[in-house]
């Protein structure tokens, strides 16, 4: 199995390319994961891209249903606390997507230099899948 970031992918790009992409471009990731069976950069980069977007979307789903009932249960208490709520939701949920997408951007720059870059916690789980 080829472990190279200069070697071409199964989709005919390089293989830096086509990791980095994998990330931008989610279903490309998936589609990395499941066509490439040679180069396991590739597969790696498509792999960690998948288990980063289902993560960080299982995150956002419960802490957005947190949020939610908290701030329903805060305009019950008082307006002045329930508009407190809808005001620091919106800024919790902004600064979460500058973070989601730092990660990803980030995510990416590392796969087009060509390191197999392991992102917290799903990059461990991305390598044992590839192996």
């Amino acid at each position: 199995m080829d472990n190279s970031p200069t070697s071409k992918s199964a989709i005919g790009l390089d293989a830096n390319v086509a990791a980095a992409l994998g990330y931008i471009i989610g279903i490309l990731g998936l589609i990395n994961f499941i066509i490439d069976k040679e180069n396991r950069f590739v597969r790696f980069h498509g792999i960690q891209s998948i288990l980063y977007s289902v993560g960080v979307s299982v995150v956002f789903t419960v802490i957005w249903v947190v949020l939610l009932v908290l701030a329903f249960v805060m305009a019950m208490i008082s307006d002045v606390l329930g508009v407190l709520m809808w005001i620091l939701n919106i800024l919790f949920f902004l600064a979460f997507f500058a973070a989601m997408f730092g990660g990803l951007i980030y995510a990416a720059y590392k796969a087009y230099q060509g390191q197999m870059f392991k992102l917290p916690i799903v990059g461990n789980l991305a390598e044992k899948i590839v192996k």
